[in-house]
């Protein structure tokens, strides 16, 4: 019998599993922005002195996973499981990390939205009584997702207005059953949303459509209003995808106004940093929340948020088809604790 279902899409957890621990790590441009005082590890260098740009992301993985181990004042064995994924063609940012560390692993796809995609599978594991201490991790690095979905740097393309810029940075966060910290009390699961956009540099109209799907379910199917939350954040938007967002809740009498927020307009300085519509990719959520959102959380500043990651589906593949992008958004609710 399913207990903790709730509506259509959201569970609610009875005993909400503790966020205990946090790492995060940073790329160059990301750490010149004005989250930069919440990152645990920053570099200058973008290569993190490996030879190519997938395996940096590779690195960047290892050094949230190890961050996050001494963090929580534990050793890699201790942890039950990892869920993570990566924006690498059959994510082997992920599973390369953890490859011969004998930690048992589920890799994700959610593409963008794999912070939250990861937190949810990671608090149904330990809600569930599977686990323990369980890993929820993600990453995405400006090179290789340039070369994978786009062009290669040295092509020297011009990037439009409405497109975003992929962060380099890598996010963990430690689940548990038992502990101090903020606690995960619900979990809506996205539908996949296709609207029929076509334009590979404009993510944020995309996913903004999943966006509204997910909170809107959220709030049907918890009986919860925008009202109930310091924070609606959503995962990597940028500034035209939240304007999308909000338009989209006007129209349908729901105002999100006041309680909005995105990731991808939080990670970088859009007056400072030529960034266009701002940040996307699996780390700029990944970075923000284990970083900024969390410290916050825990220092009681803010009591309660969803945190709606925000992913496009597409690959080289169904771009180079014409085919449209298709979007999905995860929300995870998340409440403030000691």
């Amino acid at each position: 019998m399913a207990n903790h279902k709730r509506g259509r899409q959201s569970f609610a957890l009875q005993e909400p599993p503790v966020i205990t621990t946090w790492a995060s790590v940073a790329g160059k441009k990301e750490s010149e922005g004005p989250l930069a005082h919440t990152f645990d590890l920053k570099t200058k260098d973008t290569y993190f002195g490996q030879k190519t740009w997938e395996q940096a992301e590779k690195y960047m993985q290892q050094q949230a996973l190890k961050k996050l181990a001494e963090n929580a004042g534990m050793t890699l064995s201790d942890f039950d499981l990892v869920f993570s994924g990566d924006l690498l063609n059959q994510c082997i940012g992920s599973s390369f990390t953890l490859r011969n560390l004998g930690i048992p692993h589920l890799g994700l796809y959610g593409a963008c939205s794999t912070m939250a995609e990861s937190l949810l599978m990671a608090s149904m594991a330990v809600g569930g009584g599977f686990a323990d201490k369980v890993v929820a991790m993600t990453s995405s690095h400006f090179a290789s997702s340039e070369r994978q979905y786009r062009f290669p740097l040295g092509y020297g393309g011009q990037r439009t207005p409405t497109a975003q810029w992929t962060v380099t940075g890598s996010g963990a966060a430690l689940v548990c059953s038992q502990g101090k910290g903020p606690r995960i009390s619900a979990c809506t699961i996205g539908t996949v949303t296709d609207l029929g956009i076509m334009d590979a540099n404009n993510m944020g109209a995309a996913m903004a459509p999943a966006a509204y799907a997910t909170i809107r379910a959220h709030f049907e199917d918890m009986k919860t209003a925008p009202e109930d939350f310091d924070l609606i954040v959503t995962g990597d938007l940028g500034q035209l995808g939240k304007e999308m967002l909000l338009e989209l809740a006007k129209r349908d009498g729901v105002a999100l106004g006041g309680k909005l927020t995105d990731c991808g307009t939080l990670v970088f300085d859009n007056t400072k940093q030529d960034v266009h519509a701002g940040g996307s990719g699996c780390g700029c959520s990944a970075i923000t929340l284990c970083g900024y959102l969390l410290g916050q959380l825990k220092e009681g500043k803010l009591k309660k948020i969803l945190f709606c990651g925000t992913g496009a589906l597409l690959s080289p593949t169904s771009t180079q088809q014409g085919l449209p992008i298709p979007g999905v958004c995860h929300a995870v609710c998340i409440t403030g604790g000691r």
